[in-house]
């Protein structure tokens, strides 16, 4: 395989193993499992988990996923942009590119990576939203699959496909637009390594911020239990969704539960997890990218042309 699938697949499994606790944290407040006090504190977040275990669970789906979710998004993006401008001989450091072409390029690769993003997402969701150390990803895999057929593992499909796409397109955008903002001459190994950490976390935290409030609606519209023994999996079988995001057992869309939570709880509901998602962005996507780089130069024995080991 290529070298740009092993940078991408092992810098991505080190992020999610780093931000899984805080994830998780995430996920619960955007779909209302709330906790008394500020989230800050250690007693409220200790309260967001029932054992140690916790702390990675969900994280086997992403982990498995993320390379070729990782894979399909910087072929796509690397191809998209080349297609696009001619001059780009290096995806990697497309200088002289304009913005937009790169945000265009960007959606495109979150577009492509749907197809491993919905499933995965959906998985990690609802086994985070597990209170039963048992319900492993694998389980919740099993679960969806002998209910729903294939068909079931893209609940929610259409609204991560917008996600990805807008939220990708700003990933790559904001990335390329740091690294500019902070080029210098003659720059040394320290500085190079240090930009790369800093661009890596704003591109994360900009990201998230774009997409947050389409990032809120699936995560409610995935934790919608659908009547499983196994997933509706909180004491004396309560969903975490508020009781005014159900309608007698039936599945909402995406439409209702935006409009549903907005009833009910304003339009903060939408930001609910921001700033622990965006702490959580920052640490991630500053080791990803500098994991992503480190590794493409160790495997190619180069910074050269990442365009020619994606082929």
């Amino acid at each position: 395989m290529s070298s740009d699938f092993w940078a991408g697949y092992l810098s991505g499994a080190i992020g999610i193993i780093i931000g899984n606790p805080l994830d998780l944290v995430k996920v619960r407040l955007q779909a209302g499992h709330s906790v008394s006090g500020p989230v800050a504190t250690p007693r409220s977040l200790r309260q967001q988990f029932e054992s140690t275990s916790s702390l990675v669970r969900g994280a086997a789906a992403p982990i498995l996923g993320y390379g070729a979710l990782n894979a399909l998004l910087f072929v796509a993006y690397n191809r998209v942009l080349m297609f696009m401008d001619r001059s780009v001989t290096d995806p990697t450091n497309p200088e002289g590119v304009p913005l937009y072409k790169i945000w265009v390029a960007g959606a495109a690769g979150g577009l492509a990576s749907w197809a491993v993003s919905s499933p995965t997402e959906l998985i990690k969701c609802r086994a985070q939203l597990s209170s039963r150390s048992e319900v492993s990803s694998w389980a919740v895999t099993k679960d969806i699959f002998r209910r729903h057929g294939w068909k079931g593992l893209y609940f929610g499909g259409a609204v991560t496909s917008v996600r990805d796409s807008v939220g990708y397109g700003f990933y790559f955008w904001s990335y390329e637009l740091c690294k500019r903002y902070m080029a210098t001459e003659n720059e040394s190994a320290h500085q190079a390594a240090m930009k790369v950490l800093f661009c890596g976390g704003i591109a994360g935290i900009v990201t998230w911020a774009s997409v947050f409030p389409l990032d809120v609606i699936k995560t409610r519209l995935q934790a919608q239990m659908a009547g499983s023994p196994l997933l509706n999996v909180y004491p004396e079988g309560q969903s975490l969704l508020r009781p005014s995001t159900t309608h007698s057992g039936r599945t909402l869309n995406s439409f209702e539960i935006a409009k549903e939570a907005y009833r009910t709880e304003g339009l903060k509901v939408f930001y609910r997890g921001l700033g622990i998602c965006s702490i959580r962005a920052f640490i991630v996507n500053a080791v990803q990218w500098a994991t992503y780089e480190w590794l493409m130069k160790a495997l190619n024995g180069t910074w050269g042309n990442v365009y020619d080991h994606v082929s």
